[in-house]
């Protein structure tokens, strides 16, 4: 049956003829600007040494940071956020608060390359500690969270110190915002700012990370990561966290958790983050790497749904890549 004998008013599929035309009518637009690039620094290191199950990221020594610093910057990307992996740890992780420590040197290796890019230092004790835990283990082997929080405060006052820009309390412990927040002030870095890891999630995605900095975690984080089957728990963190003077909130991961993203952006004041960790990269990088997908058509629509969502900036391992092509 021929389609001249029904008369179609409503045709969507006008916005969608032509390249030009569907840019055109574009809802969402992802922005260099918009991307930040995690970067990680190995103490000791003397190449850069790419990371297993995150193919195409790598470990970085200092002169690696710096370029790839640089090449972030060149592209447009909207900051770098900085992982530090020390040579030696202990049960305190006492090398994050080292003012010669690997990742405080970072920063002032990031500034040193580019110095108007701004700069997000991790704020967490996994990396450091020779147990794998976000903080100190009271005597039954639990993470304790009230003797964790002024390690959190000391390793920010010295990371600001170093010149971070911001910092990205990760670790969940409550209380960590206000805390930190107040050590800052009292300190004089009342300009440094607050990316609060606010709904993040006990997630499996998270593996290739614990490659990444080497982290020696004995158990798991169930006990103060949130549980994925919550929604209203992870708005609550966002609430608290605004309370005690976050200036951005963040959704960890993103891909599994975009419901949570999109109820976080009606509720906050101030901009959304989100982060596409290490196991969602590594899923569309081995399934391009298998010939299963288009690598680059489907790392630009995972980002746009994320931006779509509501994401104000989106943490990824793609974000120099990606703001190339959004370049040109």
């Amino acid at each position: 049956m021929s389609g001249s004998q029904y008369r179609i008013v409503q045709r969507p599929r006008r916005l969608r003829r032509t390249a030009a035309i569907r840019e055109l009518a574009a809802e969402t637009r992802l922005h260099p600007a918009d991307l930040i690039e995690p970067m990680f620094v190995v103490e000791g290191l003397d190449a850069p040494r790419e990371i297993g199950s995150m193919p195409g990221v790598r470990q970085h020594t200092r002169a690696s940071l710096q370029r790839a610093v640089h090449e972030a910057a060149d592209a447009g990307v909207g900051a770098v956020m900085l992982f530090g992996t020390p040579a030696e740890r202990d049960p305190m992780g006492s090398q994050a608060w080292n003012p010669d420590g690997v990742l405080a040197n970072a920063v002032r290796w990031a500034l040193e390359a580019e110095p108007q890019l701004p700069v997000i230092a991790d704020v967490c004790l996994d990396e450091f500690t020779d147990h794998g835990h976000c903080g100190v283990l009271d005597a039954d082997g639990e993470v304790d969270n009230d003797a964790t929080l002024p390690l959190y405060a000391r390793m920010s006052v010295t990371l600001a110190e170093a010149g971070a820009t911001m910092l990205g309390p990760s670790g969940m412990m409550d209380g960590q915002i206000g805390v930190i927040r107040e050590a800052l002030d009292g300190a004089g870095f009342t300009g440094t700012a607050l990316m609060a890891y606010s709904a993040k999630y006990a997630s499996g995605f998270f593996g290739p990370f614990r490659e990444a900095v080497d982290c020696r975690l004995t158990g798991d984080r169930r006990a103060y990561q949130q549980d994925p089957a919550n929604a209203v728990e992870g708005l609550r963190e966002i609430e608290l966290d605004l309370a005690q003077g976050a200036d951005i909130v963040m959704v960890k991961p993103a891909l599994p958790y975009l419901d949570v993203l999109a109820k976080a952006v009606r509720i906050a004041n101030v901009p959304v983050a989100a982060y596409v960790v290490s196991g969602e990269y590594a899923m569309i990088e081995l399934a391009a790497r298998a010939g299963a997908i288009d690598r680059e058509r489907c790392i630009m629509e995972a980002l746009t749904g994320v931006k779509r969502a509501g994401a104000s900036m989106i943490v990824t391992y793609w974000a120099t890549e990606a703001a190339r092509r959004l370049a040109r």
